[in-house]
């Protein structure tokens, strides 16, 4: 009976030990991915302001233009159909 609580000691401990393996490895992994996405937002932020300070002209008119459009969408959408019209 000894030798059974044994082995059932080893692997519990062994278990045990195991998990916190997978444990600590995804807590690094983790680590990474969130230190690798700073950094690239880090380095996008530094490429836009580049490209801003390089070419101010054409990010003013590609924001405009952008915002144009999307401004068209949006008025388009609030816009009443025909068919509210007609049931009025």
């Amino acid at each position: 009976m000894g030798q059974q609580i044994d082995d059932t000691t080893h692997k519990a401990t062994r278990a045990v030990s195991a998990v916190t393996d997978a444990l600590e490895d995804s807590v690094i992994a983790a680590r990474r991915v969130a230190r690798d996405g700073a950094d690239a937002a880090t380095e996008l932020l530094y490429n836009t302001k580049r490209r801003l300070q390089r070419n101010p002209i054409e990010s003013v008119a590609v924001t405009f233009a952008a915002g144009l459009a999307a401004g068209t969408m949006i008025g388009w959408m609030m816009k009443p159909g025909k068919s509210q019209k007609q049931s009025e």
